[in-house]
């Protein structure tokens, strides 16, 4: 069964998305308690792309598909999981990466929405905080997206962050979305 194409960020409004949000149906991977069979030989590299023995994987929906399975465990590794296995999968700094944004109202009633390099939908909030570390190149977000897997944020999203932040209204810099505030700066 294919699966269906993506939807374009730019042109849902942040209803539409929460909307689209609540139809996704994971498999419920945090129930699976399969053995641990061995290495998926596969790996997710930095700028989100998934490789398997070596060489890229070229089917944006086999992406997908192995993204729904994907858990982090308890140990911090990673594993892709079914009913009857669970594989080990190398994951270089974050499974996925949001490099899209789409933003609705301003301040408090701020809500923005992720788009991820697996199509999936995320807006920040409680539930799916933003979270920055301090690097010598500038800080690193992080968006959460499910079950302790995060998303990188990409530069070009966290720029129109940043912009967002320095144009608030609040004495620290951050961003508002769904009720919640994040603060641009890592804490110390």
């Amino acid at each position: 069964m294919p699966m269906e194409p993506l939807p374009d960020l730019a042109t849902l409004s942040l209803p539409e998305i929460a909307r689209l949000v609540e139809e996704q149906r994971l498999p419920p991977v945090d129930q699976w308690q399969p053995a641990h069979c061995g290495d998926s030989e596969m790996r997710i590299a930095r700028d989100g792309t998934w490789y398997h023995q070596g060489s890229p994987i070229g089917r944006p929906a086999m992406v997908r598909l192995f993204s729904t399975i994907l858990r982090r465990e308890p140990d911090g590794g990673y594993v892709l999981v079914t009913p009857v296995e669970k594989l080990a999968i190398a994951v270089e700094e974050a499974p996925f990466v949001a490099v899209e944004m789409n933003t609705e109202g301003e301040g408090r009633d701020a809500r923005l929405a992720f788009r991820l390099n697996t199509g999936d939908l995320v807006t920040a909030g409680a539930a799916n905080p933003l979270r920055f570390v301090k690097d010598d190149d500038g800080p690193r977000p992080y968006l959460h997206v499910r079950g302790g897997l995060e998303a990188l944020v990409a530069r070009s999203v966290y720029y129109e962050l940043a912009e967002r932040a320095l144009a608030g209204e609040d004495p620290s810099p951050g961003v508002w979305s769904d009720g919640a505030f994040f603060a641009l700066e890592p804490a110390a």
